[in-house]
């Protein structure tokens, strides 16, 4: 699908890919002994693959392998079905997931232009022909480590108010939108907000398209 975007301001066009360029380095630099750590607790606690990759869409849509540290095990049904999320996430796959440290990977995807510190947060591939032309518009920007919807609710929104934080974000990039956005980030972390949705599930509700946002809205 051909993206269609609003003007650059001069932020976004000259200083934030390098800004992101710079925060991902430093990143991988200052935490390289962090990331051999978790991922040797990760291949002692949950086997190999150490890293979680899963295509993701990014700017303009175009498709990208995403990088995390991995947080569930391959645990199976006796028909070689894996078990839902909640089963196969662990204790030690839910803290890395409640301090974002499965997330530190993700830097690299920085490094390499995939995706921004500060914008929408990647979904699912699958979720692409499900959007409306309002929803697309999270497109026009590369996704983000943290994002608005991170910092105002994280899982706890609604598909519906995840969507409006995101395009809110999109309209409004600025360098300070960027550093309120990461300031809060440390916070929600620190204060575990918004890790499940509704406290109860162990990953978000998979979006089904818009008629179960309107279904949902009217309860």
């Amino acid at each position: 699908m051909a993206m269609k975007h609003k003007p650059y301001g001069p932020y976004e066009k000259y200083f934030k890919r390098s800004i992101d360029i710079i925060c991902g380095l430093a990143a991988v630099i200052v935490f390289c002994w962090l990331y051999v750590i978790i991922g040797l607790l990760v291949r002692i606690k949950l086997g190999s693959p150490i890293l979680f990759t899963q295509d993701r869409p990014g700017k303009d849509e175009k498709i990208f392998k995403l990088y995390k540290f991995r947080t569930m095990t391959n645990a199976r049904d006796e028909n070689g079905e894996l078990l839902p999320d909640e089963v196969r996430l662990t204790k030690f796959g839910k803290l890395l997931r409640s301090t974002s440290l499965d997330e530190l990977p993700e830097a690299f995807n920085i490094i390499k232009g995939d995706m921004s510190v500060v914008g929408p947060r990647p979904l699912l591939v699958k979720y692409l022909p499900l959007y409306n032309d309002f929803q697309h518009r999270r497109h026009e920007v590369r996704p983000g480590l943290t994002g608005y919807a991170q910092v105002y609710g994280r899982n706890g929104l609604s598909w519906n108010e995840k969507f409006q934080k995101d395009i809110f974000y999109v309209d409004r990039v600025s360098f300070w939108t960027d550093i309120k956005i990461i300031f809060r980030t440390v916070a929600v972390v620190f204060k575990k907000d918004g890790i499940n949705q509704n406290g109860t599930s162990a990953t978000m509700e998979p979006f089904r398209g818009n008629e179960d946002i309107h279904h949902n809205d009217r309860k």
